[in-house]
């Protein structure tokens, strides 16, 4: 599933190109999504200026002058810039057209969602969520004071959004490692030291995803169809059996919360 770099280089690909440009119409041609894409989105939609494209969590908004468009890329999803003229393939579910160009979400399992949000409300699906992992309020004292009492593993912790928004299952195990803790450990025993060296780590291995254009596992590409690179550089996530790129133990994996995740036994304790 796309995490926060994913989305976040897709969001920095499409922002330039399309802000401020308004949309000439929407074609919808398989709306059984996750949920129905509106079946009206074309009149709502066409004649209106893209005001910005921004990112929560693993959401994507777009801002119109009346609401805003709410897109979540689910397991599979994308979305592309192309010539609008490009002939769609069987899983291009949905098209944005800007004169010449479509926005083309392209989705093959369809757990995606384009959801419409009219006026400045929130959408229910973003308005509970926790805080952003880049923002400046996200460091060590922030997950000190959050995590006090809380007796779930650290790692299920970061992945709950109700805490921690877009780090997801990649980036967790990745940032558990670098900071050499265990990913079992009750997140209540992180002392202020290990919580600013995990705050620290997270921000830095997202900030290293986003330099190389996010992790391609399967489906993700770029809003230019580019795939990204990071999981190259990854010391622990899916590498179970293989040495550790530090210290040559097998790197381990076990099952938290229905998902695998990877560690190394003696790097993190």
């Amino acid at each position: 599933m796309p995490e926060l770099p994913e989305v976040e280089t897709t969001r920095r690909g499409i922002a330039p190109e399309l802000s401020g440009r308004s949309i000439t119409g929407v074609i919808i041609r398989n709306g059984r999504l996750r949920h129905p894409i509106p079946a009206d989105l074309n009149n709502i939609l066409t004649g209106q200026p893209l005001l910005a494209v921004e990112r929560r969590a693993k959401y994507l908004l777009f801002r119109f002058p009346h609401g805003s468009l709410l897109v979540h890329l689910g397991m599979s999803g994308s979305l592309r810039i192309v010539p609008a003229e490009l002939a769609p393939e069987k899983h291009d579910h949905l098209d944005i057209l800007f004169g010449t160009q479509a926005l083309r979400l392209r989705d093959p399992r369809r757990f995606g969602l384009v959801l419409w949000q009219a006026g400045d409300t929130l959408h229910p699906l973003i308005a509970g969520l926790g805080i952003e992992p880049l923002d400046d309020k996200f460091d060590g004292t922030w997950l000190h004071k959050a995590s006090r009492g809380r007796k779930t593993p650290v790692k299920l912790f970061l992945m709950d959004a109700a805490h921690v928004v877009g780090i997801g299952n990649i980036y967790a195990s990745e940032s558990l490692f670098r900071a050499g803790i265990d990913p079992t450990t009750p997140v209540e025993k992180l002392g202020p030291r290990r919580c600013e060296r995990l705050a620290t780590c997270i921000r830095e291995t997202l900030q290293d995803a986003l330099a190389a254009g996010g992790s391609t596992l399967r489906d993700f590409v770029g809003s230019n169809g580019s795939p990204g690179y990071f999981q190259q550089q990854y010391f622990a996530y899916g590498r179970d059996g293989e040495p550790c790129r530090k210290c040559q133990t097998p790197i381990r994996k076990r099952i938290m919360g229905q998902r695998a995740t990877f560690y190394c036994p003696r790097c993190q304790r």
